[in-house]
């Protein structure tokens, strides 16, 4: 009777209520001033550029942080949480953007981990797994490798993970960066089961399309305080990113035409091949051929995890291939060294950047020398030149409007999207004749987002070739003048981007259609596509 009766008195009230909310770091302010009023049951989206202090926000509610002003309550009590422990024992968990998974355990095993108690680790264990999956439409298999999973499945293991451990309230972030839209309607529809059963989301995303269209409340931070709460239905993509940035949606459609007749890469017959822990080898890539002319953007679509990243690994000289050739500008360079092609002409903007792009405890104007050590500025001759390096860390935070107290700085202190626009300035410096643009504006704020494009485009124009892999179709669609699907490690289709739909190619993507993707009424219409 007495739970009832707390009940009762908690369920009214907002699930959260941030109040006040204030963070300094050394020459910043992350969170100043900020309130958000979070409704029981409803998915609330959280909107804003990169550095507005989102992510610092969440940290915060998650316990990984602490303010130095303001207050919490959660379900009507002010709480004081010093620990993500803190936060998991009152209701709150948190998906981040990039997954907490053991590869090599199974998903019952990655649930249970590190939450053994309430239902040890076997019968009971999943029992509760598979009462939870089938309560929220996840589909979730419980005996599984995480290895073995989509992207997408690994996602709503990462939400059974935080349900599994009580959670009330979900911090979803950056949940459709690597999501095709078949995969987001899915998640569409397992969030609004969430919160049919009383649950509450809190959603944060730089695609206001999908903000708009899942949410019920909308809060829009800018520069570290809160700007607006709007209301879905009221507001458009166009207002929104107005109050986000100040300026207009941006769109990553290519009219003009700039491609070539001179080839800058020639892949063929690429072969990869990888050995499993059993000793079992297996191709990873199976005859991959394919040419980039100058002028040429070349987008490969595909589910992860089919062969993307082991292509680029290729072609940078970070795996030697098991068979074929790759040439740039006609020399042949498939087994030579990664700093000889970076040397030839090579820019790399890699899939993670905090792996692959960065040293992270390192200042900026050390990260700008990464990847470039034997070239100008950082080099003259055999030493490097660490004030032309200074000098020229100076100028891309300029340029390419890196948001930072100075280059003395760590780059873990950056936001994703001002460490990613750091990392296109360098790759950028140095007049590349091939671009590997592995998701090149991911978690990153429109704003950015239309820089990214802005530079890419440029460099084409002037004669650049891009290899660019994303898993945000309408920039695929938008930048590439060819398209190739990747399957399986295959190349299974290809299609016009100027008639090719975002559902289409998902569909592509799932081994649902291969050879050449047409429709010859589009075709018709648009008289071939003028790019």
């Amino acid at each position: 009777m007495k739970a009832s009766t707390s009940s009762h008195r908690t369920d009214s009230a907002p699930a959260v209520v941030l109040q006040g909310i204030t963070k300094r770091f050394p020459g910043v302010v992350a969170n100043h001033d900020i309130d958000i009023t979070v409704r029981r049951g409803t998915v609330h989206a959280l909107v804003g550029e990169n550095g507005a202090g989102k992510s610092t926000l969440m940290k915060i509610l998650y316990g990984m942080q602490k303010p130095d002003e303001g207050t919490i309550a959660i379900a009507g009590e002010q709480v004081s949480l010093h620990s993500p422990a803190d936060a998991i024992a009152r209701g709150i968990g948190m998906v981040h953007q990039h997954f907490m998974l053991a590869d090599n355990l199974t998903v019952l095993e990655n649930v249970v981990l590190g939450a053994e108690k309430p239902y040890g680790i076997a019968g009971r264990a999943r029992a509760k797994v598979k009462e939870i999956s089938d309560a929220y439409g996840l589909n979730v298999r419980p005996d599984v490798l995480v290895e073995d999973l989509g992207v997408a499945d690994r996602q709503r293991v990462e939400i059974l993970k935080v349900l599994y451990r009580g959670a009330r309230t979900l911090i979803l972030d950056e949940p459709t960066a690597v999501l095709v839209p078949q995969e987001v309607d899915a998640l569409f529809d397992n969030l609004r089961e969430l919160k049919a059963e009383g649950l509450t989301v809190i959603f944060i995303s730089h695609k206001l399309g999908e903000v708009l269209s899942v949410a019920d409340d909308i809060t829009v931070i800018r520069r570290g305080t809160t700007v607006a709460s709007v209301v879905p239905a009221e507001t458009t993509p166009r207002q929104l990113a107005e109050l986000m940035v100040g300026s207009e949606l941006p769109s990553p459609e290519t009219r003009e035409s700039t491609v070539t007749d001179r080839p800058m890469l020639g892949v063929e017959d690429l072969k990869l091949c990888a050995t499993d822990p059993d000793g079992t080898v297996r191709e990873v890539l199976d005859d991959i051929t394919f040419t980039i002319h100058q002028g040429e953007v070349l987008g490969i679509a595909g589910v992860e995890g089919n062969g993307q990243a082991e292509l680029v690994e290729a072609i940078m000289g970070m795996r030697d291939p098991d068979g074929g050739t790759i040439v740039l500008n006609g020399a042949d360079i498939s087994h030579e060294p990664t700093r000889l092609r970076r040397e030839s002409g090579i820019g790399y903007i890699p899939e993670d950047r905090h792996r692959h792009g960065l040293l992270l405890e390192a200042p900026l104007w050390e990260n700008r020398i990464l990847g470039h050590v034997t070239e100008k500025p950082n080099s003259n001759g055999s030493l490097l030149d660490l004030k032309a390096a200074r000098a020229d860390t100076e100028r891309i935070v300029r340029d390419y409007d890196v948001r930072t107290p100075g280059i003395e700085v760590t780059a873990a202190s950056l936001s994703g999207g001002n460490q990613q626009k750091l990392i296109v300035g360098r790759e950028m410096s140095h007049d590349p004749k091939l671009l590997i643009a592995a998701h090149p504006t991911r978690g990153v704020d429109v704003g950015a987002q239309a820089q990214i494009w802005d530079q890419i485009r440029q460099a084409r124009r002037e004669g650049l070739a891009v290899l660019l892999i994303s898993a945000d179709l309408d920039e695929l669609i938008g930048l590439s003048d060819t398209l190739r699907v990747m399957y399986r490690g295959r190349l299974v289709a290809d299609a016009d981007p100027a008639t090719i739909t975002p559902e289409e190619l998902g569909s592509a993507m799932t081994g649902a259609a291969s050879g050449h993707l047409e429709h010859p009424h589009d075709a018709a219409q648009n008289g071939g596509g003028d790019r």
